[in-house]
Protein backbone atom coordinates (compact mmCIF):
# COMPACT_ATOMS: atom_id res chain seq x y z
CA UNK A 1 0.00 0.00 0.00
CA UNK A 2 1.78 3.24 -0.87
CA UNK A 3 0.24 6.89 0.46
CA UNK A 4 -0.81 9.40 -1.35
CA UNK A 5 -1.08 13.05 -0.64
CA UNK A 6 -2.81 15.60 -3.09
CA UNK A 7 -2.72 19.17 -2.28
CA UNK A 8 -5.29 21.37 -4.31
CA UNK A 9 -7.48 18.51 -5.15
CA UNK A 10 -10.47 20.76 -6.03
CA UNK A 11 -8.14 22.00 -9.15
CA UNK A 12 -7.77 20.86 -12.49
CA UNK A 13 -4.57 18.75 -12.09
CA UNK A 14 -5.29 17.50 -8.65
CA UNK A 15 -8.77 16.69 -9.54
CA UNK A 16 -6.92 14.31 -12.25
CA UNK A 17 -4.52 12.94 -9.97
CA UNK A 18 -7.68 12.02 -7.23
CA UNK A 19 -9.65 10.55 -10.21
CA UNK A 20 -7.11 8.13 -11.37
CA UNK A 21 -5.75 6.99 -8.39
CA UNK A 22 -9.14 6.80 -6.16
CA UNK A 23 -10.00 3.12 -7.57
CA UNK A 24 -6.48 2.13 -7.00
CA UNK A 25 -6.67 -0.82 -4.46
CA UNK A 26 -2.91 -0.31 -3.31
CA UNK A 27 -3.20 3.21 -2.90
CA UNK A 28 -4.67 5.03 -0.10
CA UNK A 29 -5.51 8.63 -0.50
CA UNK A 30 -5.37 11.72 1.15
CA UNK A 31 -7.01 14.71 0.00
CA UNK A 32 -6.68 18.57 1.05
CA UNK A 33 -8.18 21.53 -0.64
CA UNK A 34 -8.89 25.29 1.14
CA UNK A 35 -10.87 26.35 -1.87
CA UNK A 36 -14.19 27.99 -1.18
CA UNK A 37 -16.25 26.97 -2.58
CA UNK A 38 -14.58 24.81 -4.25
CA UNK A 39 -13.43 24.09 -8.12
CA UNK A 40 -10.00 25.59 -9.22
CA UNK A 41 -8.71 28.20 -11.10
CA UNK A 42 -10.32 27.71 -14.40
CA UNK A 43 -13.65 27.14 -12.77
CA UNK A 44 -13.47 29.76 -10.25
CA UNK A 45 -11.52 32.95 -11.74
CA UNK A 46 -10.66 31.75 -15.01
CA UNK A 47 -11.31 30.36 -18.01
CA UNK A 48 -15.06 29.40 -17.49
CA UNK A 49 -15.86 32.75 -15.93
CA UNK A 50 -14.27 34.33 -18.56
CA UNK A 51 -16.33 33.06 -21.58
CA UNK A 52 -18.95 34.06 -19.69
CA UNK A 53 -18.31 37.90 -19.87
CA UNK A 54 -16.98 37.60 -23.20
CA UNK A 55 -19.83 35.85 -24.62
CA UNK A 56 -21.81 39.13 -24.04
CA UNK A 57 -19.44 41.55 -24.83
CA UNK A 58 -19.00 39.09 -28.72
CA UNK A 59 -23.10 39.86 -28.77
CA UNK A 60 -22.65 43.28 -28.65
CA UNK A 61 -19.28 43.26 -30.91
CA UNK A 62 -20.81 41.65 -33.94
CA UNK A 63 -24.39 43.29 -33.64
CA UNK A 64 -22.43 47.27 -33.54
CA UNK A 65 -20.42 45.91 -37.01
CA UNK A 66 -23.17 44.81 -38.47
CA UNK A 67 -24.56 47.21 -41.04
CA UNK A 68 -27.45 45.57 -41.80
CA UNK A 69 -28.82 45.99 -38.00
CA UNK A 70 -30.27 49.06 -37.54
CA UNK A 71 -31.77 50.91 -34.76
CA UNK A 72 -30.36 51.93 -31.20
CA UNK A 73 -27.26 49.27 -29.93
CA UNK A 74 -28.07 47.90 -26.61
CA UNK A 75 -25.91 48.16 -23.87
CA UNK A 76 -24.36 45.34 -21.64
CA UNK A 77 -26.16 45.27 -17.90
CA UNK A 78 -22.70 44.34 -16.34
CA UNK A 79 -24.71 43.89 -13.24
CA UNK A 80 -26.96 40.70 -15.08
CA UNK A 81 -23.51 39.54 -16.71
CA UNK A 82 -21.84 39.31 -13.34
CA UNK A 83 -24.60 37.80 -11.47
CA UNK A 84 -25.20 35.02 -14.71
CA UNK A 85 -21.69 34.53 -14.50
CA UNK A 86 -21.52 34.16 -10.67
CA UNK A 87 -24.65 31.49 -10.89
CA UNK A 88 -23.29 29.20 -13.56
CA UNK A 89 -19.49 29.33 -11.19
CA UNK A 90 -21.31 28.33 -8.01
CA UNK A 91 -22.97 25.45 -10.10
CA UNK A 92 -19.79 24.00 -11.83
CA UNK A 93 -17.71 24.43 -8.36
CA UNK A 94 -20.29 22.34 -6.77
CA UNK A 95 -19.87 19.62 -9.57
CA UNK A 96 -16.38 19.62 -9.01
CA UNK A 97 -16.47 19.72 -5.32
CA UNK A 98 -18.95 16.52 -5.35
CA UNK A 99 -16.77 14.65 -7.77
CA UNK A 100 -13.95 14.89 -4.84
CA UNK A 101 -16.46 14.61 -2.08
CA UNK A 102 -17.69 11.35 -3.58
CA UNK A 103 -14.03 10.40 -4.11
CA UNK A 104 -13.57 10.38 -0.40
CA UNK A 105 -16.53 8.45 0.42
CA UNK A 106 -14.65 5.33 -0.82
CA UNK A 107 -12.04 2.99 1.42
CA UNK A 108 -8.79 4.28 1.77
CA UNK A 109 -9.65 7.72 0.23
CA UNK A 110 -9.94 10.72 3.16
CA UNK A 111 -10.96 14.03 2.51
CA UNK A 112 -9.25 17.07 4.63
CA UNK A 113 -11.07 20.62 4.27
CA UNK A 114 -8.22 23.16 5.55
CA UNK A 115 -4.46 24.74 4.10
CA UNK A 116 -2.05 22.54 3.66
CA UNK A 117 1.84 23.30 5.14
CA UNK A 118 4.86 21.38 5.05
CA UNK A 119 6.68 21.23 8.72
CA UNK A 120 9.29 18.52 6.94
CA UNK A 121 10.25 16.78 3.87
CA UNK A 122 7.19 15.46 2.76
CA UNK A 123 5.33 15.68 6.02
CA UNK A 124 2.47 17.81 5.74
CA UNK A 125 0.42 19.23 8.18
CA UNK A 126 -3.91 20.24 7.93
CA UNK A 127 -5.29 21.90 10.64
CA UNK A 128 -4.51 19.82 13.61
CA UNK A 129 -3.43 16.98 11.64
CA UNK A 130 -0.41 16.27 10.39
CA UNK A 131 -0.37 13.53 7.13
CA UNK A 132 3.55 11.62 6.45
CA UNK A 133 2.57 10.27 3.29
CA UNK A 134 5.09 7.87 1.09
CA UNK A 135 4.11 11.17 -1.85
CA UNK A 136 3.08 14.48 -2.24
CA UNK A 137 1.97 16.02 -5.20
CA UNK A 138 1.46 19.62 -4.96
CA UNK A 139 -1.68 21.12 -7.45
CA UNK A 140 -2.07 24.20 -6.00
CA UNK A 141 -2.51 26.56 -9.48
CA UNK A 142 -1.32 30.21 -9.72
CA UNK A 143 -2.07 33.14 -9.23
CA UNK A 144 -2.00 37.35 -10.61
CA UNK A 145 1.84 38.04 -11.04
CA UNK A 146 2.57 41.96 -9.87
CA UNK A 147 5.87 43.00 -11.50
CA UNK A 148 8.53 44.65 -9.32
CA UNK A 149 7.74 47.67 -10.95
CA UNK A 150 8.50 51.16 -9.19
CA UNK A 151 5.92 53.38 -7.85
CA UNK A 152 3.55 49.92 -7.78
CA UNK A 153 2.51 49.82 -4.59
CA UNK A 154 1.55 53.28 -4.59
CA UNK A 155 -1.52 52.49 -6.94
CA UNK A 156 -4.76 51.02 -7.54
CA UNK A 157 -4.57 48.55 -9.69
CA UNK A 158 -7.35 46.16 -11.60
CA UNK A 159 -6.16 41.77 -12.36
CA UNK A 160 -7.79 39.69 -14.40
CA UNK A 161 -10.31 38.59 -11.51
CA UNK A 162 -11.50 41.64 -10.70
CA UNK A 163 -12.59 42.81 -14.06
CA UNK A 164 -14.83 39.12 -13.94
CA UNK A 165 -16.17 40.86 -10.89
CA UNK A 166 -16.59 44.32 -12.23
CA UNK A 167 -20.09 46.13 -12.51
CA UNK A 168 -18.49 49.06 -14.24
CA UNK A 169 -15.91 50.16 -15.94
CA UNK A 170 -13.79 53.41 -16.07
CA UNK A 171 -13.39 56.31 -19.42
CA UNK A 172 -9.97 55.38 -19.87
CA UNK A 173 -7.50 52.68 -18.62
CA UNK A 174 -3.89 51.65 -18.84
CA UNK A 175 -2.78 47.74 -19.77
CA UNK A 176 0.40 46.16 -18.87
CA UNK A 177 0.72 42.31 -19.98
CA UNK A 178 -0.79 41.58 -23.63
CA UNK A 179 -0.56 38.13 -23.26
CA UNK A 180 -3.44 35.60 -23.43
CA UNK A 181 -4.71 37.68 -20.48
CA UNK A 182 -4.90 40.87 -21.88
CA UNK A 183 -5.73 40.20 -25.62
CA UNK A 184 -9.01 39.03 -24.10
CA UNK A 185 -9.55 41.03 -21.57
CA UNK A 186 -8.92 44.88 -23.35
CA UNK A 187 -11.73 44.43 -26.20
CA UNK A 188 -13.87 43.48 -22.97
CA UNK A 189 -13.23 46.38 -21.15
CA UNK A 190 -13.69 48.31 -24.22
CA UNK A 191 -16.67 47.19 -25.24
CA UNK A 192 -18.66 46.81 -21.88
CA UNK A 193 -17.17 49.63 -20.80
CA UNK A 194 -16.55 52.10 -23.57
CA UNK A 195 -13.22 52.73 -21.99
CA UNK A 196 -10.28 54.24 -24.14
CA UNK A 197 -7.14 51.75 -22.92
CA UNK A 198 -3.61 52.52 -24.12
CA UNK A 199 -2.19 49.39 -24.20
CA UNK A 200 1.62 48.26 -23.35
CA UNK A 201 3.49 45.72 -26.01
CA UNK A 202 7.30 45.35 -25.57
CA UNK A 203 7.77 43.87 -29.15
CA UNK A 204 6.85 44.48 -32.35
CA UNK A 205 3.64 42.83 -31.81
CA UNK A 206 1.67 40.38 -29.69
CA UNK A 207 1.37 36.36 -29.80
CA UNK A 208 4.37 35.47 -29.30
CA UNK A 209 3.24 31.96 -29.34
CA UNK A 210 2.51 32.49 -33.72
CA UNK A 211 4.30 33.82 -36.77
CA UNK A 212 4.70 37.88 -37.01
CA UNK A 213 1.62 38.03 -39.45
CA UNK A 214 -0.95 37.08 -36.73
CA UNK A 215 -0.10 39.56 -34.26
CA UNK A 216 -0.34 42.24 -36.93
CA UNK A 217 -3.43 40.43 -37.98
CA UNK A 218 -4.69 41.23 -34.48
CA UNK A 219 -3.41 44.60 -33.97
CA UNK A 220 -5.09 45.69 -37.53
CA UNK A 221 -8.53 44.13 -35.36
CA UNK A 222 -8.18 45.93 -32.27
CA UNK A 223 -7.04 49.05 -33.43
CA UNK A 224 -9.70 49.49 -35.90
CA UNK A 225 -12.39 47.89 -33.78
CA UNK A 226 -12.36 48.96 -30.55
CA UNK A 227 -10.95 52.56 -28.59
CA UNK A 228 -7.29 50.75 -28.23
CA UNK A 229 -4.14 52.15 -28.87
CA UNK A 230 -1.09 49.91 -28.72
CA UNK A 231 2.06 51.58 -27.78
CA UNK A 232 4.30 48.77 -29.23
CA UNK A 233 8.22 48.06 -28.38
CA UNK A 234 7.66 49.41 -25.36
CA UNK A 235 8.47 49.21 -21.56
CA UNK A 236 7.27 50.33 -18.64
CA UNK A 237 9.59 52.53 -16.01
CA UNK A 238 8.10 53.43 -13.51
CA UNK A 239 4.04 54.69 -12.20
CA UNK A 240 2.72 57.11 -9.79
CA UNK A 241 -1.02 58.01 -8.78
CA UNK A 242 -2.16 61.07 -10.41
CA UNK A 243 -3.90 63.69 -7.94
CA UNK A 244 -7.07 62.87 -9.60
CA UNK A 245 -7.55 59.63 -8.44
CA UNK A 246 -5.71 58.38 -11.87
CA UNK A 247 -2.35 56.51 -12.82
CA UNK A 248 0.59 58.28 -14.47
CA UNK A 249 2.65 55.72 -16.66
CA UNK A 250 6.26 56.62 -17.56
CA UNK A 251 8.01 54.31 -20.41
CA UNK A 252 10.69 54.20 -23.03
CA UNK A 253 9.56 53.50 -26.53
CA UNK A 254 11.59 52.33 -29.21
CA UNK A 255 11.15 54.86 -32.56
CA UNK A 256 12.08 51.88 -35.34
CA UNK A 257 15.17 53.52 -36.01
CA UNK A 258 16.58 52.46 -33.11
CA UNK A 259 16.81 55.17 -30.73
CA UNK A 260 14.27 54.99 -27.36
CA UNK A 261 12.27 58.04 -26.24
CA UNK A 262 10.90 58.83 -22.59
CA UNK A 263 7.08 59.08 -22.57
CA UNK A 264 3.91 59.12 -20.33
CA UNK A 265 0.78 57.54 -20.33
CA UNK A 266 -2.04 58.84 -18.31
CA UNK A 267 -5.71 57.11 -17.41
CA UNK A 268 -8.20 56.33 -14.82
CA UNK A 269 -7.27 53.04 -14.21
CA UNK A 270 -4.15 50.32 -14.51
CA UNK A 271 -5.20 47.09 -15.37
CA UNK A 272 -2.66 44.28 -14.50
CA UNK A 273 -2.53 41.45 -16.89
CA UNK A 274 1.23 40.55 -16.57
CA UNK A 275 0.80 37.01 -16.55
CA UNK A 276 0.40 34.37 -13.43
CA UNK A 277 2.86 32.49 -11.40
CA UNK A 278 2.60 29.50 -9.20
CA UNK A 279 0.83 29.76 -5.78
CA UNK A 280 3.46 28.41 -3.89
CA UNK A 281 3.40 31.20 -0.93
CA UNK A 282 1.75 29.34 1.90
CA UNK A 283 3.22 25.73 1.60
CA UNK A 284 5.84 25.93 4.04
CA UNK A 285 8.45 24.85 1.14
CA UNK A 286 11.32 26.76 3.23
CA UNK A 287 10.75 23.37 5.62
CA UNK A 288 11.75 21.10 2.82
CA UNK A 289 14.49 20.28 0.64
CA UNK A 290 12.47 21.92 -2.30
CA UNK A 291 13.42 25.01 -3.76
CA UNK A 292 11.37 26.11 -6.79
CA UNK A 293 12.61 27.65 -9.60
CA UNK A 294 13.45 27.47 -13.46
CA UNK A 295 13.84 23.63 -13.84
CA UNK A 296 12.83 22.78 -10.79
CA UNK A 297 10.28 20.03 -12.07
CA UNK A 298 10.64 17.29 -14.50
CA UNK A 299 9.53 16.66 -17.98
CA UNK A 300 7.93 13.86 -15.39
CA UNK A 301 6.66 16.26 -13.26
CA UNK A 302 9.24 15.48 -10.77
CA UNK A 303 10.43 17.88 -8.91
CA UNK A 304 13.87 18.07 -8.87
CA UNK A 305 15.09 17.96 -5.23
CA UNK A 306 12.53 15.48 -3.90
CA UNK A 307 11.97 12.13 -5.91
CA UNK A 308 8.79 11.92 -3.89
CA UNK A 309 7.36 15.26 -4.76
CA UNK A 310 5.71 15.51 -7.87
CA UNK A 311 4.08 18.87 -9.13
CA UNK A 312 1.41 18.71 -11.93
CA UNK A 313 -0.44 22.32 -13.41
CA UNK A 314 0.01 25.53 -13.28
CA UNK A 315 2.07 24.94 -9.74
CA UNK A 316 4.86 24.03 -11.54
CA UNK A 317 5.28 26.87 -13.92
CA UNK A 318 5.48 24.92 -16.76
CA UNK A 319 2.45 25.29 -19.16
CA UNK A 320 -0.53 26.82 -17.31
CA UNK A 321 -3.21 25.88 -19.67
CA UNK A 322 -6.61 23.77 -18.43
CA UNK A 323 -6.19 20.60 -20.52
CA UNK A 324 -1.92 20.66 -20.00
CA UNK A 325 -2.77 21.03 -16.08
CA UNK A 326 -5.43 17.69 -16.75
CA UNK A 327 -3.21 15.86 -18.69
CA UNK A 328 0.10 16.62 -15.84
CA UNK A 329 -2.36 15.35 -13.59
CA UNK A 330 -2.85 11.69 -15.67
CA UNK A 331 0.53 11.78 -16.15
CA UNK A 332 1.92 12.21 -12.09
CA UNK A 333 -1.08 9.36 -11.11
CA UNK A 334 0.96 6.90 -13.45
CA UNK A 335 4.85 8.15 -12.70
CA UNK A 336 3.99 7.96 -8.73
CA UNK A 337 2.66 4.60 -9.24
CA UNK A 338 5.51 3.60 -11.98
CA UNK A 339 8.10 5.33 -9.06
CA UNK A 340 6.72 3.13 -6.31
CA UNK A 341 7.46 -0.25 -8.52
CA UNK A 342 10.57 1.13 -9.32
CA UNK A 343 9.85 1.14 -13.16
CA UNK A 344 10.85 4.05 -15.36
CA UNK A 345 8.97 7.47 -15.87
CA UNK A 346 6.97 8.90 -18.59
CA UNK A 347 7.49 12.13 -19.65
CA UNK A 348 5.25 14.63 -20.17
CA UNK A 349 6.06 16.96 -23.92
CA UNK A 350 2.89 17.49 -25.60
CA UNK A 351 1.96 18.49 -28.84
CA UNK A 352 2.25 22.75 -27.97
CA UNK A 353 -1.52 23.62 -28.68
CA UNK A 354 -2.46 27.43 -27.64
CA UNK A 355 -5.84 29.41 -27.83
CA UNK A 356 -6.15 32.54 -27.35
CA UNK A 357 -9.71 34.05 -27.16
CA UNK A 358 -9.43 37.32 -28.60
CA UNK A 359 -11.51 39.96 -30.52
CA UNK A 360 -13.85 38.61 -27.96
CA UNK A 361 -13.58 35.05 -28.96
CA UNK A 362 -15.43 36.31 -32.37
CA UNK A 363 -11.23 36.20 -33.88
CA UNK A 364 -9.69 33.86 -31.62
CA UNK A 365 -5.87 32.47 -31.90
CA UNK A 366 -5.60 28.60 -32.58
CA UNK A 367 -1.93 27.30 -32.57
CA UNK A 368 -1.21 23.56 -32.97
CA UNK A 369 2.79 22.16 -33.59
CA UNK A 370 4.60 23.91 -35.21
CA UNK A 371 4.68 27.11 -36.35
CA UNK A 372 6.59 28.30 -39.49
CA UNK A 373 9.46 30.24 -36.94
CA UNK A 374 9.80 27.06 -34.90
CA UNK A 375 9.97 24.73 -38.13
CA UNK A 376 12.55 26.77 -39.41
CA UNK A 377 14.31 26.86 -35.70
CA UNK A 378 14.28 22.85 -35.43
CA UNK A 379 16.26 22.61 -39.05
CA UNK A 380 13.03 20.75 -40.62
CA UNK A 381 12.56 21.31 -44.49
CA UNK A 382 8.79 22.23 -44.52
CA UNK A 383 6.47 23.58 -46.94
CA UNK A 384 4.02 26.45 -45.44
CA UNK A 385 1.18 27.90 -46.75
CA UNK A 386 -1.21 30.45 -46.07
CA UNK A 387 -4.86 31.42 -46.49
CA UNK A 388 -6.62 34.45 -45.57
CA UNK A 389 -10.40 34.42 -44.50
CA UNK A 390 -11.83 36.43 -46.92
CA UNK A 391 -10.75 34.27 -49.78
CA UNK A 392 -13.77 32.18 -48.61
CA UNK A 393 -16.94 33.22 -48.75
CA UNK A 394 -18.32 31.32 -45.85
CA UNK A 395 -16.27 34.37 -43.91
CA UNK A 396 -17.88 37.05 -45.76
CA UNK A 397 -21.50 36.18 -45.40
CA UNK A 398 -20.86 35.40 -41.64
CA UNK A 399 -20.04 38.85 -41.76
CA UNK A 400 -16.18 38.13 -39.65
CA UNK A 401 -14.38 38.20 -43.33
CA UNK A 402 -11.13 39.26 -40.98
CA UNK A 403 -8.23 36.84 -39.88
CA UNK A 404 -5.54 34.33 -41.89
CA UNK A 405 -4.62 30.70 -41.09
CA UNK A 406 -1.43 28.96 -41.95
CA UNK A 407 -0.57 25.12 -42.57
CA UNK A 408 3.10 23.79 -41.78
CA UNK A 409 3.93 20.27 -43.37
CA UNK A 410 7.01 18.14 -43.79
CA UNK A 411 8.52 18.90 -47.64
CA UNK A 412 9.11 15.34 -48.28
CA UNK A 413 6.36 13.47 -46.99
CA UNK A 414 3.76 15.92 -46.40
CA UNK A 415 3.08 15.30 -42.69
CA UNK A 416 0.55 18.08 -41.08
CA UNK A 417 3.78 19.77 -38.66
CA UNK A 418 0.97 22.02 -37.43
CA UNK A 419 -1.51 25.14 -38.26
CA UNK A 420 -1.72 28.35 -36.64
CA UNK A 421 -5.48 30.33 -37.09
CA UNK A 422 -6.62 33.69 -36.29
CA UNK A 423 -10.12 34.08 -37.84
CA UNK A 424 -14.17 32.70 -36.57
CA UNK A 425 -14.01 29.22 -35.73
CA UNK A 426 -10.17 29.12 -35.10
CA UNK A 427 -10.37 27.62 -31.88
CA UNK A 428 -12.51 24.82 -33.07
CA UNK A 429 -10.70 23.66 -35.84
CA UNK A 430 -8.07 23.23 -33.40
CA UNK A 431 -9.24 19.88 -32.27
CA UNK A 432 -9.18 18.43 -35.87
CA UNK A 433 -5.68 19.96 -36.78
CA UNK A 434 -4.19 18.47 -33.46
CA UNK A 435 -5.58 14.91 -34.38
CA UNK A 436 -3.75 15.38 -37.70
CA UNK A 437 -0.30 16.65 -36.03
CA UNK A 438 -0.40 14.06 -33.37
CA UNK A 439 -1.72 10.85 -35.68
CA UNK A 440 1.55 12.55 -38.16
CA UNK A 441 -1.22 12.25 -41.09
CA UNK A 442 -0.17 13.08 -44.84
CA UNK A 443 -1.87 15.90 -46.29
CA UNK A 444 -2.88 14.59 -49.03
CA UNK A 445 -4.15 12.18 -47.46
CA UNK A 446 -6.90 14.33 -45.93
CA UNK A 447 -10.45 13.80 -47.52
CA UNK A 448 -11.44 16.23 -49.45
CA UNK A 449 -15.07 17.69 -48.54
CA UNK A 450 -17.05 20.05 -48.78
CA UNK A 451 -19.74 19.54 -46.40
CA UNK A 452 -21.10 21.44 -43.52
CA UNK A 453 -20.21 23.04 -41.36
CA UNK A 454 -18.79 25.37 -43.83
CA UNK A 455 -16.18 27.34 -42.03
CA UNK A 456 -13.23 24.86 -42.32
CA UNK A 457 -13.76 25.26 -45.93
CA UNK A 458 -10.60 27.44 -44.55
CA UNK A 459 -8.92 24.36 -44.11
CA UNK A 460 -9.84 22.35 -46.98
CA UNK A 461 -8.37 25.08 -48.99
CA UNK A 462 -4.59 25.03 -46.81
CA UNK A 463 -4.76 21.07 -47.44
CA UNK A 464 -5.14 21.30 -51.85
CA UNK A 465 -2.57 24.04 -51.41
CA UNK A 466 -0.05 22.09 -50.02
CA UNK A 467 -0.50 18.84 -51.72
CA UNK A 468 0.11 21.15 -54.62
CA UNK A 469 3.43 22.41 -53.60
CA UNK A 470 4.91 19.01 -52.23
CA UNK A 471 3.33 17.07 -55.51
CA UNK A 472 0.10 14.66 -55.36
Amino acid sequence: MVHVLVIGAYGSAGSAVASELADRPDVELTLVDDGDPGGGLCILRGCMPSKEVLSAGAHRYQARKDERLVGDLPEIDLERTVERKDDNVLGWAGHRRASIHDLAEREDVEFLSGTAEFVDDRVVAVGDRTVDPDYVVIATGSSPYVPDLPGIEDVDYVTSEDVLDATSFPDSGIVMGFGFVGMELAPYIAEAGGTDLTVIEHDDAPIDQGDPSFGEELLDIYERDFPIDVLRNTHEQRIEPTADGGVRLHVERGTGGGDVVEETAEADQLFLFTGRVPTLDRLGLENTALEPGEGWVDDTLQSRDDPRVFVAGDANGRAPVLHVGKEEGFTTADNVLRHHRGEELREYDPIVQRVVFSGLGVYPFARVGHTEQSAREAGLDYVAVTRRAEDDGVFKSKDVPDGLAKLVVDAADGTVLGYQGLHFHADVMAKTMHVLVELGVDVREVPDRAYHPTTPEILDGLFRAASERIGR
